[in-house]
């Protein structure tokens, strides 16, 4: 698995075998707007979606960027884990 973050298209993805899962966001006012996300079909149901997104959390700490989700996806994983509260809302 390859984590990459897209900055030229505001996107993190994770490359799995050739397969991408995506996050998507808009940066305003130094926040990063966590608006979507998507794991192939084929995928699914295998914790890609939650590697993806806590990868995308750990990248969003690193570079010191505060975030929102706005994707229910993302909302649901920040909130099961107290270790991503002071970055994302």
């Amino acid at each position: 698995m390859e984590f990459t973050h897209d900055a030229k298209n505001n996107r993190f993805t994770l490359d799995v075998n050739g397969a991408i899962a995506k996050v998507d966001y808009t940066l305003k006012n130094d926040k990063m707007y966590l608006v979507y996300s998507e794991v192939p079909y084929n995928l699914r149901g295998q914790g890609i979606g939650k590697i993806l997104v806590e990868k995308t959390f750990e990248h969003l700490t690193k570079e010191g960027y505060k975030a929102v989700a706005i994707c229910g996806y993302i909302k649901l994983v920040a909130s099961r884990s107290e270790k991503w509260k002071h970055i994302i809302e």
